[in-house]
């Protein structure tokens, strides 16, 4: 069996909430003033109280409403594939399918979340959203969302990929978004940091600064965050959800579940509805692949940490490599966050998720040849995944194993960082151990 789709009216009609799951459970996030647990009242000048319920929810399973499902139906249920000429191609016993998110309108798995968002703050009477954007894809998703329910939506847009991949740009613009590059000067984080480094390539981190104090700047306005965040993982359990009923319906059963690891909602989404059969005892791997150049899992600390620069969001219970490390201009930028997800990093913490890196040429290598095998051109991004799928697949290529990856969008509006790759222009990139231990100097101070 080549692809399993399944019928709209087989879509999972909740979300599932791996938090209560977790068997060393999440710790709080913290006032960033008073180093003791938020309130939720006072999130709630950013985000709204239907996503801060999720947030801090204990449910296992969560009713999708029925606007949201209105807009999923869009593009889903995403299609379950069969990578037979990949693994034709390596020479492998292994089958490894993925899930193919590439299909919604933006090119990626963010949607799920951004339209969930976009509903819940539109509910509440907000008018305008703020956000920040690595690759654009979340800026993008987050674009279309804004503009099905008929929000303004202003996009800070991390500088480098500002620069490299103007598509990214366009395509916000023709769903109604204003795009700026980040740091910018149209906050005071912004002007303060180009004051001191009119070059920077921006990062994750500035960006967030940014759009949080444009979000409480302005009336009506709420801010939203495409990864990280519990509720977002929430969200992007459809994904999982969809592909256990296809590998069930495939006849399989995954030994092995990888995905691309920025913030680490990706991942999370594919991997989380799977952790209760862990948790049963059924025999499953969870493996998660990080650029080596931003390497949060494999190299930095679990600690509190904020997910800006400036210090304005919770401080956050997560491996970090310190809110104001600046990873380099690679073209994944999607994983270029100091912090991994508070979820993703309990669950390696408690031995269930085990993390990796790799280089940029290596996944390259990897995208180029699932472009010729499968036929579709993945993100910089997702081109981690893949690399995380073969060598998973080539540890033994007699090994009959089942691997299940996240296919997380696809690189068509990428292509720049393709010829980038083929003119001999990229090059792999190590963090200095020395720079990593600096940032991680400026943890917060807790107890």
């Amino acid at each position: 069996m080549k692809k399993v789709v399944l019928r709209e009216d087989e879509m999972p009609t909740s979300w599932y909430n791996v938090a209560p799951d977790i068997p060393g459970g999440l710790q709080p996030p913290l006032d960033p003033e008073t180093k003791e647990p938020i309130a939720p009242e006072k999130l709630a000048a950013v985000f709204p109280m239907g996503l801060l319920e999720q947030e801090m929810s204990q449910e296992r399973f969560i009713k999708i409403p029925d606007e949201v499902m209105e807009v999923y139906k869009i593009w889903r249920p995403s299609p379950l594939v069969r990578a037979y000429k990949l693994e034709e191609a390596l020479g492998t016993k292994a089958k490894i399918f993925f899930k193919n998110e590439s299909v919604s309108p933006v090119g990626s798995h963010k949607p799920n979340s951004a339209v969930a968002q976009a509903y819940y703050n539109k509910r509440e009477g907000v008018k305008r959203l703020t956000t920040e954007t690595g690759a654009g894809q979340w800026g993008s998703a987050l674009a279309l969302a804004t503009s099905k329910f008929g929000m303004e939506c202003k996009v800070f847009m991390v500088r480098c990929s500002y620069d490299q991949k103007p598509y990214r740009k366009s395509l916000m613009h023709t769903f109604g978004a204003d795009i700026v590059a980040s740091p910018s000067p149209d906050t005071a984080t912004g002007r303060a940091i180009l004051e001191k480094d009119p070059n920077t390539p921006g990062s994750l981190g500035i960006a967030i600064s940014e759009a949080l104090e444009d979000a409480a700047s302005h009336e009506g306005t709420n801010y939203a965050l495409g990864s990280v965040l519990n509720h977002v993982i929430i969200h992007q359990s459809i994904l999982g959800l969809e592909a256990k009923k296809q590998m069930e319906i495939a006849g399989a059963y995954p030994d092995v579940v990888v995905g691309c690891c920025g913030g680490g909602s990706n991942f999370a989404g594919l991997m989380a509805p799977y952790v209760p059969d862990y948790l049963e005892g059924k025999k499953i791997k969870f493996v998660g692949y990080e650029p080596a150049s931003c390497p949060s899992m494999t190299a930095g600390k679990l600690a509190y940490d904020s997910g800006d620069v400036v210090g304005m969001t919770p401080l956050l219970y997560m491996h970090t490599l310190g809110h104001n490390f600046m990873p380099p201009g690679i073209h994944a930028g999607g994983l270029r966050y100091h912090g991994m997800a508070p979820i993703i990093s309990a669950l390696i913490r408690d031995d269930i998720i085990e993390p990796k890196s790799v280089h940029q040429l290596e996944c390259f290598e990897a995208g180029v040849l699932f472009a010729r095998t499968e036929g579709i051109i993945p993100a910089p991004e997702t081109t981690h995944a893949i690399r995380g799928a073969i060598i998973e697949a080539m540890k033994d290529p007699n090994d009959p194993k089942t691997i299940l990856f996240n296919f997380s969008g696809h690189g068509l509006i990428d292509m720049a960082a393709y010829d980038a790759y083929f003119n001999g222009e990229l090059h792999d990139y190590s963090y200095p151990k020395d720079e990593i231990a600096a940032s991680l100097a400026d943890l917060p101070k807790i107890g």
